[in-house]
């Protein structure tokens, strides 16, 4: 029975990792809802234009994620690995309230990332849908790369 009810759990944890994996603008997972109520953090998949926006926003802190380095966009403020996100919090603003954009080169990444600030307390995280190669596909540069 035990046996049974782990591979059960498994089986839910694996089936909702590979459904927010493979989230799209048509198909979005449930992080990527709108803005939400008491207390809950705000989690945004946003194409490149809205990403370019909230970059823009003078309080939000822009955050690469993705390694190796691969290049920036412009208005990045730090560059914090995926998989470091708890292990660095002490890089990141100590007000959880402070908006943050985050992104990688395709995605995958910035997720987890996203996933980390969600535990860490941080209510308002704008993510770029399709990383670095979606900002140049819509035509936008990368710095440093």
């Amino acid at each position: 029975m035990f046996t049974r009810i782990c591979i059960g759990a498994l089986t839910v944890v694996a089936a909702m990792s590979l459904a927010s994996c493979g989230a799209t603008a048509e198909s979005p997972s449930a992080a990527t809802a709108g803005p939400t109520t008491a207390g809950i953090t705000l989690h945004r998949l946003v194409g490149a234009d809205e990403f370019a926006t909230a970059v823009a926003e003078s309080d939000r802190v822009t955050i690469n994620v993705h390694v190796p380095f691969e290049g920036d966009i412009a208005g990045t403020d730090l560059s914090v690995p995926f998989d470091r996100i708890a292990e660095q919090a002490d890089r990141l603003p100590a007000d959880r309230t402070v908006p943050i954009a985050i992104y990688c080169r395709t995605g995958p990444m910035s997720a987890t990332a996203a996933e980390a600030l969600r535990s860490l307390g941080y209510t308002d995280v704008v993510e770029l849908q399709g990383g670095m190669k979606a900002w140049q596909a819509s035509g936008r540069p990368l710095a440093g790369g």
